[in-house]
């Protein structure tokens, strides 16, 4: 797994710098909208006595708010969201956590505010240090939630967000044509549409959607439920030092699908493939497929942040076609 991970520092400091900050919209007024919610919820009546801005979301306003009952929350709101994005966000946080294989946040409740956008409630987690064994464990519980996050389709319940891009996810029984028009062809079109295209991605594109059916070849690999946006910014270690998921962009894929984003831009050292490996093997071949999965990614990088992705969708094109 080590020769595939490969940081790009360039790419790293472009995307720190071009995250989309939205302004906070908390203010008293949106702030008691957002406990009135917590307490219907909760059925338990609350107030919220105090709110602190914390980074960690490029995306959308983060913070932690605590209730009068003493219980703390991490709340995300956004004056740009609508009610359906966190709803997705929910949608894949409750399928992540129903395999019971890795930790990750209890939705608390979501909605749209009266003064416009939305919010999301989740479980505050109380951040601790990585333990020794913390990517082995994380390698290990990553492959058991692909294992028992099954269905019998590729796609997802409901389209949701990468980022700021809408990832649709309609259901499909064929792998190789769901990844071409749902996940290719689509990025492909948004970089027209944003101005971020020109002759050659678009003529190097429809050349790999012509040979992505001989790079992935036939497999017998089921629908497993992946993170989607599996990278750095994405996992925490909790209080017992164990790994949780946020954050997620999930859907069931070939599981081969999660690596493309692992390894685009590190943050995961060899034990934590070597442990996944040892739990679930992937099939022979997946360094040069995982590239495909990689060039997801990058397009939609370019899509949210610009031309400095170009050169790297460009670069797995070539190698490919």
């Amino acid at each position: 797994f080590g020769c595939c991970i490969r940081p790009n520092f360039l790419l790293v400091i472009c995307q720190l710098s071009l995250a989309i900050v939205c302004d906070d919209i908390m203010t008293p007024t949106t702030l008691a909208d957002v406990a009135r919610q917590i307490t219907s919820a909760v059925g338990e009546s609350l107030t919220i006595q105090s709110y602190r801005s914390v980074s960690g979301d490029c995306i959308n306003n983060a913070s932690i708010i605590e209730c009068s009952n003493g219980e703390r929350f991490f709340l995300k709101s956004n004056p740009a969201a609508t009610k359906a994005m966190f709803a997705a966000e929910t949608d894949g946080l409750r399928s992540m956590s129903a395999t019971n294989s890795i930790r990750i946040p209890e939705v608390i409740c979501f909605g749209s505010l009266e003064s416009g956008g939305a919010f999301l409630v989740l479980e505050s987690i109380v951040q601790g240090s990585r333990s020794r064994d913390y990517f082995e464990c994380f390698g290990r519980q990553l492959a058991n939630m692909h294992r028992l996050g099954r269905s019998e389709q590729f796609g997802f319940k409901t389209d949701n967000w990468l980022g700021s891009t809408v990832q649709p996810n309609p259901w499909s029984t064929d792998w190789i044509s769901f990844w071409i028009q749902s996940r290719i062809d689509h990025q492909l079109k948004l970089a027209i549409e944003r101005g971020f295209s020109n002759s050659k991605l678009q003529r190097l594109g429809k050349l790999l959607i012509d040979r992505v059916g001989d790079i992935f070849g036939s497999t017998e690999e089921p629908p497993s439920l992946i993170h989607g946006d599996l990278w750095s910014g994405n996992y925490l270690a909790d209080e017992t030092a164990q790994p949780v998921l946020i954050d997620p962009a999930c859907y069931y894929a070939n599981r081969e699908a999660e690596f493309g984003m692992t390894t685009l831009f590190g943050g995961f050292p060899t034990e934590f493939y070597d442990a996944y490996q040892e739990a679930w093997p992937l099939a022979e071949g997946w360094e040069t497929r995982v590239e495909i999965y990689r060039l997801y990614h990058l397009l939609n990088h370019l899509n949210l942040f610009g031309s400095s992705y170009m050169s790297g969708c460009l670069e797995i094109l070539k190698r490919h076609v």
